[in-house]
């Protein structure tokens, strides 16, 4: 059994955990050791319970509170050579560096983590899909577009955590400036909901027991939004679907 939660989504700050049997791993972890400790304590889990922390990408809203954690706990942090030179350009400062290739499969306990890349501006990001075995969670923000090889990997997971970053209207006509829109909605960008929406009908779905929005911009999304465009491209309500937030994450999910 695979269970997951999100200590927080969104642009300020992210952390999701993955757990299963003995094995607890955290992807991300944009918060700062003192508020990542009582988000997890939230959910039951103290800090010293993890067994590893994963990287997908160098922004500060996924590895602000990284370095800090795993030097506390002794942690050991996975990541790609990229993201490494990226964040932490001293070879010294993480205490267990574990360099991954971004789309060859490796093990952490009880989990088969499989990284994968994703179009997004930064210098080696990847994504992750976790198994138990038998059941697979897929793990996918932070991607400007959705491509064929994305659509491969995620085909046949039983639970999905996707990006539903922004509506484009709402960005189309948001404060930000324009150089930043174009950012965002670009391929090496963010995905929007639509996007989100269209990945689920190239998947198996048929499989999914749990979909959740996650990294909603506050400015440029509502989370009604992201679970309508989900729920159309599922056939289902717009209350099954999942939405992380900032501050709460989502509580814990079993794929069974």
């Amino acid at each position: 059994m695979i269970r997951f939660a999100s200590l927080g989504s969104g642009s300020r700050g992210n952390a999701l955990i993955v757990d299963a049997g003995d094995t607890r791993v955290l992807v991300d972890c944009g918060f700062s050791q003192r508020s990542a400790s009582l988000r997890l304590s939230r959910l039951g889990v103290s800090a010293d319970e993890l067994t590893a922390i994963l990287v997908t990408h160098e922004h500060g809203d996924h590895v602000g509170g990284v370095l800090a954690l795993a030097r506390r706990h002794r942690l050991p942090v996975y990541l790609t050579h990229g993201t490494r030179a990226a964040a932490w350009p001293r070879e010294a400062a993480l205490p267990d560096c574990r360099l991954i290739d971004g789309e060859t499969p490796f093990s952490i306990g009880a989990l088969e983590v499989q990284p994968f890349p994703v179009p997004h501006d930064a210098r080696q990001p990847v994504q992750y899909t976790f198994s138990d075995g038998c059941r697979r969670l897929g793990v996918l923000t932070d991607s400007g577009s959705v491509t064929a090889h994305i659509v491969d990997v995620l085909r046949d997971c039983d639970g999905l955590v996707v990006e539903c970053n922004h509506d484009p209207e709402l960005l189309g006509s948001s404060r930000y400036p324009a150089v930043l829109r174009r950012r965002i909605g670009g391929n090496l960008g963010h995905l929007a909901n639509d996007q989100a929406a269209a990945l689920l009908t190239q998947i198996d779905r048929h499989h999914l027991q749990h979909v959740v929005a996650a990294h909603l911009s506050a400015e440029n999304n509502r989370p009604h939004l992201a679970a309508r465009a989900l729920a159309e491209a599922l056939g289902c309500t717009e209350d099954w679907i999942g939405v992380a937030d900032q501050e709460g994450g989502f509580a814990w999910r079993q794929i069974l």
